[in-house]
């Protein structure tokens, strides 16, 4: 159980210090995209935690053409584990901010013009 929780928070810690270095990369503020980096975390997670899917179909007809053997096809099945719900997890705070911010109950930034002079 408390491996779990581990990999919970580094996921988190990740996708938080990837989230800031891209903010400050593109200056914008964290919130702002923390939705769409949690998308591309859930995707990657997912995918990688998944078996049987298109890759994987993929890979089996290669080597099927390549040996003459038919292999058994595997279904697609997800396997959640805490690495897959703390991506989820960071997509669904970032979607709350998301609405937040297009409902103008967090404010937009204020532009500094005194610097501008």
């Amino acid at each position: 159980m408390k491996k779990n929780i581990v990999k919970f928070g580094v996921t988190l810690i990740i996708e938080i210090g990837l989230t800031v270095i891209l903010s400050k990369l593109f200056s914008v503020r964290f919130i702002e995209l923390m939705f769409f980096t949690g998308i591309v975390f859930s995707t990657i997670t997912v995918w990688f935690s998944s078996s049987g899917g298109a890759m994987t179909r993929h890979i089996d007809s290669q080597t099927s053409a390549m040996t003459g053997m038919i292999q058994k096809r595997e279904e697609f099945s997800l396997r959640l584990n805490y690495v897959v719900f703390a991506s989820i997890s960071f997509l669904v705070v970032g979607l709350i901010f998301l609405v937040l911010l297009i409902t103008n109950v967090i404010p937009p930034t204020e532009v500094v013009l005194s610097n501008l002079h």
